[in-house]
């Protein structure tokens, strides 16, 4: 009945067990020292046997391996047995000692028990967390590559929304914007032909100066382009056309080097730019403070005096000035009429206007302003007066551009590092199957061994996979 009971033994309590009941010494380790020392020298001797092969091949050379190159040799070296049973080969020989050694004191069963322990414990474990690791590491791979791809392609929409708004291809940036330029003389085109409706809220805005203050205020350079139209800087300032029109080199303009030293980001809200900010180069001579020049004297406006008055960053500056006061002036107006209807009937008749006529004063300044001050405008009119801003363009452009191309990069990068991840693993996987299957033979083969000391005993070696 007793033979029938299974004798349950934890792995981990293996060795343990086997000092406890005697089976092994204590000293075991010693006797493997010599014993290892001995396999080390046999294997450097052996026959070209494809099954002996396969058992070199493994990371560890245990008892059970030693038992089955002696049964191989049996045959392989079976030409050498002499008539009493005995080989003569010195392989042999050395096989059978080292197996004899193992057997005694049952060193084998203390060091299988220590084998089995750390495959179970330690072995088997560490190649299964590091294939988990992997497994983490290809997600976080992948995680990176769908946030690279995320990336690419916003930094890709902002480059090509850049592209749309100041209408180029990128293929040169800095010449693409100054060729744009010429697009202005149809903006002053237009405002030219929209300013004639300005002419009555002029008139009314003079007529009130008078009336109230006494003094006749008046918007000089809106009265000038009304009556003469958007003409050069210089006949502005002499009060006659030049006979010869030299307009600056925007070439000039033009920085064909690589890599742009200007490296700020560009603010594509163009009403935030202050035009002091950019040095238009216009000295006193130029802004028509001395009258009699050279210029003067030959008819030819040369420099800044050769742009046209709403082309010429100061007159320019200085025509929307005008603009934003007459729009102050009719808004103020509109209020006071809205408020007031009785001060409005006790007024001089030639400065009464109706509620709906100052609405449509106010409609036709903002339609020239708007004309001159909406962000296409404002940028172009940038482009053509300053390098800086234009090497401002062309830098925050490559900065897009490299951003672009950097996230592609790790994008590849990071697929390439994933490929490797998925190599390790696959590696991974038949080295572990490998180690399972010989760890679970290995303990097959403890728990015969240890049956065999007990009458043949079912054996359970417990905690195992």
């Amino acid at each position: 009945m007793e033979d029938n009971i299974p004798i349950d033994i934890h792995i981990p309590k293996l060795l343990e067990w086997l000092l406890d009941r005697r089976h092994c010494k204590k000293d075991w380790q010693a006797q493997i020292t010599s014993i290892r020392e001995k396999i080390n020298a046999a294997i450097q001797d052996m026959p070209e046997n494809e099954s002996i092969k396969e058992l070199l091949s493994g990371s560890y050379l245990n008892y059970f391996h030693c038992c089955q190159i002696v049964e191989i040799l049996k045959e392989t070296e079976a030409d050498t047995k002499n008539l009493f049973g005995m080989y003569g080969s010195q392989r042999m020989k050395d096989w059978q000692e080292i197996v004899r050694l193992y057997q005694k004191d049952n060193v084998y069963l203390a060091e299988s028990a220590n084998i089995l322990l750390r495959n179970v414990k330690y072995e088997v474990p560490g190649i299964k967390k590091q294939i988990a690791k992997l497994k983490q590491l290809q997600q976080e791979c992948e995680k990176k590559i769908a946030d690279y791809i995320k990336s690419a392609s916003s930094a890709q929409r902002e480059l090509e929304s850049m592209k749309k708004q100041i209408g180029i291809s990128g293929n040169n940036v800095q010449r693409e914007l100054l060729s744009r330029v010429s697009h202005l003389n149809e903006v002053y085109a237009n405002v030219t032909s929209n300013i004639k409706v300005l002419e009555k809220a002029l008139q009314h805005y003079i007529a009130f100066s008078q009336m109230v203050a006494g003094i006749t205020y008046e918007l000089p350079l809106i009265s000038y382009v009304i009556e003469k139209g958007n003409t050069t800087t210089y006949e502005w300032l002499y009060g006659e056309p030049p006979q010869k029109i030299e307009l600056p080199d925007t070439d000039k303009l033009i920085d064909d080097s690589e890599n742009n030293a200007v490296s700020d980001e560009i603010d594509w809200d163009i009403s935030e730019v202050n035009d002091t900010d950019i040095d238009y180069g216009i000295s006193l001579e130029e802004s028509g403070i001395e009258v009699e020049t050279a210029e003067k004297e030959t008819n030819v406006a040369r420099g800044v005096e050769a742009y046209t008055v709403l082309d010429n960053p100061k007159t320019r500056d200085e025509f929307i000035s005008q603009l934003m006061e007459l729009q102050s002036f009719l808004k103020m107006r509109l209020l006071e009429t809205q408020k007031d209807s009785v001060g409005l009937s006790l007024m001089n008749e030639q400065v009464q206007e109706s509620s709906e006529n100052l609405v449509k004063m106010l409609d036709s300044v903002q339609v020239v302003k708007q004309l001159l001050t909406d962000s296409v405008t404002q940028q172009l009119h940038f482009i053509k007066h300053s390098k800086r801003y234009v090497e401002k363009v062309a830098s925050s452009f490559d900065q897009k551009l490299n951003a672009v191309e950097k996230m592609k990069a790790s994008q590849e990068a990071m697929k390439i590092r994933k490929q490797e991840v998925e190599t390790e693993e696959a590696e991974l996987k038949p080295k572990l199957k490998i180690l399972m299957n010989k760890t679970r033979t290995l303990q097959e083969q403890i728990e015969s061994e240890i049956s065999k000391k007990y009458k043949n005993r079912p054996v359970n070696l417990m905690g195992g996979f």
